[in-house]
């Protein structure tokens, strides 16, 4: 369907002449001569967002003139103007852990239309959706040439009935295509092939327009193609279902600092080594909420592989994107993957014509900066927790060591004989060395360096320790095809690296099981294994539950701990392994030059393999083309699925909405500490059969083979639930030394989480959660919210919010508050025992402070302050309607 677009803004509408062909376009620079302000001086990243209030402005759109002369004042205040504004992303992206509950969500407002009495056919995106399917392979098998086909099989045994739903969500909607299993990883998908730079679309009026590509995702890495100069950032499933029917998302004009690079990477360093020390300084300094725009001669020697790689990890930085202009890189990169020729030229001409175009004069106002000489990086890895403890290669085994006194609290030496094995386990032996993610495997360069190791390695006699789960999972089908042409994947097959899948593995949870035996030995020890991965997260209980230390680290490193087999090595200067010979071998004898790299990469990433492998990239394989589904309007909802169940939340809707209600008498669920991730709040991986998930298939006759993921389920509300806060190294501080999703419940009794809230929904009790600094840092994931809700919490009290989660919870009717004056769970000695009621909620405003009134089990009575996190006057709206959805399905009912 056509754009629509403001009519009257003659003002600042253009026309561009590209090859012969004439395109409108919103000018900023005829914005600034239309009397609007001096926007000359913005970044780049910013002025996307002001052509978007350009083009939307006289619409209809919640678009005032006053918006637009707001991003002048932003810069004449010196990079600052917290102005709330209504903005429009041109398309949404979606990846199937959290595109399933999206579907759901829109088939069950498919079915709430009807009950408000209006029609199934108006819940249809109004923007462009692409939802790729990449979270579902799981490495059940590797180190073989069969594991690939054999991880495919029990990809589809397992995930038939998602992947019908989700071709009955091609059929049904509109605006809506699926990429089949097996392409690739959403962020490598649209970096490669979705992704245009400049978009064009028809407007109202028949006239095609040309605009900056932008888009939301519900992924939190959607970030990655900002390296394209593609503005998008994740969102919730919620934020982004809103979205796609036409809700503007209320963001506040956002401060940018620049982060200039300087230099250029010198001998042995990689991209990921550069993307990790970014990620340690910018969460020194503190971005949440805020863009960042990296700037600065060292760009002109940086290619857009690595630029991707920055941009991949924003959500690890805290930022909520980390944009690159556009420039001749850009324009390189485009061409290079397969773009069409004609769309390069316009990219070229509509950025130097409307400002977006970082020449050598580039120099625009930044809200603060800082600077990083890239030839200063030296080889890294990250962990064991999180990706800002970034770790040099020369101090891995200090730090090793350090934190299993420190941190795990374990001592080194102690070994455990692993049965029908000739070797032992013991703390620091990597179990997992993982080359996976968008993160990494987007980049040739380290991908091909990561091929060369194997090489080197293998032609010495070398192989992965036997006690190491190795395996390959790229980001697309184009890294396939440049290895094979390199003959690269032969090396890495020799070495254990067997292509086990296209698809987000190892860095989600779907790292499969480990040698049985292997973990038992691990168990009995209570030892700390180890993982090395080239991916973005290592959060604690994500990638194993075998595996307590996690490393972030370049693919030629992971290969290169996979021979090593442990992490108590410095692996820059010891000897890693013995030769065929029995020669000492080291890190230096296995390393690939920068020039050996770049002239592979060269040779063999070329145009034509890009064209070939996205040529039918919606068409899939013969077992995706089998997938049978229905053509009707509404969906059929399966009762005896264990995956697909229709969401209560839209059942039994009143047509007006309510008003918000305070708070009375709320127990606590549960306290938490700082660095609470949505991997703590609804984990994506495996689950036991004690856990209530695990209760609930066993109960309908699911075998513990079959249980997938918590990932896998999230179109099954009853599942999610009973995940939410359900992370098996999550610590409730109302428990003393207690690991896992427990709680007290009603009785003072320790029970799970879910058990205890159902029993407190049945007194009629409501709940609130305390949290500390950065609480909902990591994924996107909406269940992060939904799960939070449906177990009754009315509100999450932290120290502070990371951006998506926060707004994910307002979205579902959660209201997210803030400690003040310094108040903290810990200074006021909170324990889990209080009663907690919070007034001032019906007259609420945007970032209210009110009042909160904590009853100790003593009685004594704390008045404290909180300041309400609903920032924005629409999310006033959306908590007063239930929730964001139910917000728009009552609007849509009633137009």
């Amino acid at each position: 369907m056509p754009i629509t677009v403001g009519q009257d803004n003659a003002k600042a509408r253009k026309t561009l002449s590209v090859n012969g062909k004439s395109i409108s376009y919103y000018s900023i620079p005829a914005a600034t001569e239309a009397g609007f302000g001096d926007f000359s001086k913005l970044p780049a990243a910013l002025k996307v967002v002001l052509e978007n209030m350009l083009r939307f402005e006289d619409g209809g759109f919640s678009v005032s003139t006053d918006d637009i002369k707001a991003f002048a004042e932003w810069g004449a205040n010196g990079g600052k103007n917290p102005r709330e504004i209504a903005y429009r992303p041109a398309r949404v992206l979606m990846q199937d852990f959290t595109g399933v509950p999206a579907v759901v969500d829109l088939a069950a407002m498919r079915d709430g239309i009807v009950g408000l009495k209006g029609s199934a056919a108006k819940i249809n995106p109004l923007v462009p959706v692409d939802l790729v399917i990449d979270h579902s392979v799981m490495i059940d098998e590797f180190g073989n040439p069969r594991a690939f086909q054999m991880n495919v099989d029990r990809e589809y045994e397992r995930n038939m009935e998602r992947y019908q739903f989700l071709k009955w969500g091609q059929n049904a909607f509109n605006n809506f295509r699926v990429v089949p299993p097996g392409t690739g990883i959403c962020h490598q998908v649209n970096l490669e092939y979705l992704a245009q730079t400049v978009w064009t679309d028809v407007d109202q009026n028949g006239k095609e327009v040309a605009y900056p590509d932008t888009l939301v995702g519900t992924d939190s890495h959607t970030t990655m193609v900002n390296g394209a100069a593609v503005l998008g950032w994740g969102v919730g499933g919620i934020e982004a279902e809103a979205a796609m029917l036409g809700q503007p998302i209320s963001m506040l004009i956002p401060e940018v600092i620049g982060f200039e690079l300087t230099g250029q990477m010198v001998e042995g360093t990689t991209g990921t080594d550069l993307v990790l020390k970014v990620v340690e300084m910018l969460r020194a300094k503190g971005v949440v909420g805020k863009f960042v725009e990296f700037y600065g001669e060292g760009l002109d020697r940086l290619p857009l592989a690595d630029r991707a790689t920055i941009a991949n990890m924003a959500p690890e930085y805290g930022a909520t994107c980390g944009f690159f202009p556009i420039d001749d890189e850009t324009l390189r990169y485009l061409r290079n993957t397969g773009r069409d020729e004609d769309r390069i030229a316009l990219v070229e001409a509509y950025a130097k014509e409307n400002g977006f175009w970082r020449g050598a004069d580039y120099a625009p106002v930044y809200t603060d900066t800082l600077s990083l000489d890239m030839s200063s990086i030296v080889p890294a890895i990250s962990g064991p927790k999180r990706p800002q403890d970034y770790v040099p290669l020369t101090n891995a085994k200090a730090a090793f060591r350090q934190e299993m006194e420190e941190t795990f609290k374990r001592p080194m030496g102690k070994e455990v004989a692993v049965k029908g094995e000739d070797y032992t386990m013991e703390s620091g032996k990597v179990v997992i060395a993982s080359i996976t993610s968008c993160t990494n495997t987007s980049n040739p360069y380290v991908m091909i360096g990561a091929g060369l190791v194997a090489r080197k390695a293998a032609a010495l006699g070398l192989d992965r320790k036997p006690w190491v789960k190795t395996s390959l999972a790229p980001g697309s089908q184009v890294v396939s095809a440049y290895l094979e042409a390199a003959g690269l994947q032969e090396d890495l097959d020799k070495v254990g690296f067997n292509l086990v899948g296209y698809g987000c593995t190892t860095c989600i949870g779907n790292s499969g099981p480990i040698q049985q035996e292997i973990s038992e030995a691990i168990a009995e020890g209570d030892l700390v294994a180890t993982s090395v991965l080239s991916g973005n997260r290592n959060f604690e209980g994500r990638i194993s539950p075998d595996v307590r230390a996690n490393y972030l680290a370049s693919p030629p490193l992971v290969v290169a701990y996979a021979l090593a087999g442990t992490m108590d090595i410095d692996l820059a200067t010891d000897v890693i392994a013995q030769d065929k010979d029995g020669n000492d071998v080291y890190l230096k004898d296995i390393w690939p030059s920068t020039q050996e790299v770049a002239d592979l990469v060269a040779s063999t990433v070329t145009r034509e393999a890009f064209q070939s492998k996205y040529a039918d990239v919606f068409k899939g394989d013969e077992k995706w083309q089998a997938v049978e589904t229905t053509d009707a309007e509404t969906y059929d909802w399966p009762a005896s699925s264990t995956y697909i169940q229709n969401p209560p939340y839209f059942q039994g809707m009143a047509h007006e909405p309510g008003t918000i209600s305070n708070i009375e008498n709320a127990k606590v669920l549960a306290v938490l500490g700082d660095m609470v991730t949505t991997d703590h709040i609804s984990p994506a991986g495996s689950f036991a059969t004690t856990t209530p998930a695990g209760q609930y298939l066993l109960e309908r006759q699911v075998q513990p083979r079959e249980f997938n993921s918590y990932g896998s389920r999230r179109g099954n509300h009853e599942i999610m639930m009973r995940g939410t806060f359900a992370n098996i190294r999550i610590k409730n501080e109302m428990l003393d030394g207690v690991e896992g999703g427990y709680t007290k419940g009603p009785d003072g009794e320790q029970t799970s989480i879910y058990d205890a809230s159902m029993a407190h929904q049945a007194n009629g009790t409501p709940l609130v959660v305390f949290g500390g600094e950065q609480y909902g840092a990591g994924s996107s994931r909406d269940w992060a919210a939904k799960g939070t809700a449906l177990l009754g919490v009315k509100a999450v009290i932290a120290e502070s919010f990371e951006r998506i989660h926060r707004s994910n919870l307002v979205g579902m009717g959660v209201i997210p508050f803030e400690f003040t004056a310094g108040d903290t769970r810990k200074s006021l000695g909170l324990t889990g025992e209080e009663t907690v009621s919070i007034s001032g909620l019906d007259t609420i405003q945007p970032l209210q402070e009110v009042p909160c009134s904590i009853t100790f089990a003593d009685g004594s009575v704390k008045e404290i302050t909180l300041k309400c996190r609903i920032d924005t006057a629409p999310e006033i709206e959306y908590i007063e309607h239930g929730g964001v959805l139910h917000y728009v399905l009552r609007n849509l009912a009633k137009s």
